[in-house]
Order: C-alpha cells, then structure tokens, then sequence
C-alpha cells in the first residue's frame, strides 16, 4: 500500500472513531464472505463493519485519542456504531453464539475502553427504546398517583366540611 494510501485509511479510520460513539474490536479468522455480509446486515443500519490494518488502525485510534493497543493483533475488523450501542453489541453477541469463529475483543464505548465481558453486558441490556418508554411508563404512573392524591384532598375538605356543618345543624336544632 503507498504511504498516501495509507495516510488516507488512517484519516478515515480516525474519522469513524471521532464520529462513532462505540467502536467494537473482533478477529474474523474462519468467517466466509457469505457469513460476513450477514454479519453487517444483523448489526444494523447504525454500524458499519470494516476489517482493518492493526498499524494503521493504532495510529488512527492514537490520534482519536483512544486506546484500542491491546485489541488490536491477528485478524481485526471493527464494527464503528453510530446508533443504539446496545443493538449493534446485541448483534454481535447472537453472531458469535452461531459463528464461533467471530471473536469480540473489545472495544469502546464514548471514549471509556470495554473488555469482551463488558460488551456481552451491553449486549444483555435493553434497548434504548424499550428503557425510555418503561422511563415514561413510570413517570406517567407517578403522576396520575400525584393527581389522585391532589384530588382526594378537596374532596376529603368538602365531606369534612359538609359533615361538620351537618353537626352544627343538628345542635342547633337540639337546643
């Protein structure tokens, strides 16, 4: 590869990690073609899976200011996520359980470096849709407890009131 080449992949290389907010390391050795075309498309729209040159790859994460060093030996290809981490880590970890020849190294996750475990933990995670919306589920539950609550408080004052002068009736009738 000439050395424009070369300066060119480690740019874009840098760019992915820049713009990616989750980058995972795996080796592929033993994956066919057909298996990992089928790999990209179960990550998602949001990642995009590139096998990759260790070196340059180094120089690239230097300059993005992210330590990927111990991750990056033998045959390394690095899915870059753009969207839910949580998704693409999913679909990492169902492509491996069928095709054991892909290895999930590690990776990164918003600058913060991830062992192998810690993306199997990822992996495991709901979607970030499925949180925020039991988030809202519970929002919504806490506030229709707090309107209840707001409106017992009238009712119980007119009732009271309504007894009391009730009571004040009745005396007054006694005497």
């Amino acid at each position: 590869m000439a050395t424009s080449d070369k300066v060119a992949a480690v740019e874009e290389i840098t760019q992915k990690l820049r713009d990616s907010n989750a980058a995972v390391v795996t080796s592929y050795t033993g994956l066919t073609v057909a298996q990992l075309k089928q790999l990209r498309r179960s990550l998602g729209e949001n990642a995009q899976y590139r096998v990759v040159k260790n070196t340059l790859t180094k120089i690239a994460a230097n300059e993005a200011g992210i330590q990927l060093d111990e991750h990056l030996q033998g045959s390394t290809a690095v899915a870059f996520v753009t969207g839910d981490p949580v998704e693409a880590a999913k679909g990492l970890r169902d492509f491996s359980k069928d095709n054991p020849s892909l290895v999930i190294k590690g990776g990164v996750l918003d600058g913060k470096a991830l062992s192998a475990d810690d993306i199997k933990k990822l992996a495991d995670l709901e979607s970030r849709e499925v949180l925020l919306s039991k988030l809202a589920g519970a929002m919504k539950g806490k506030q229709s407890q707090a309107a209840s609550v707001f409106q017992a408080l009238p009712e119980k004052f007119v009732r009271t009131a309504e007894a009391l002068r009730a009571k004040q009736a009745e005396q007054g009738g006694a005497e």
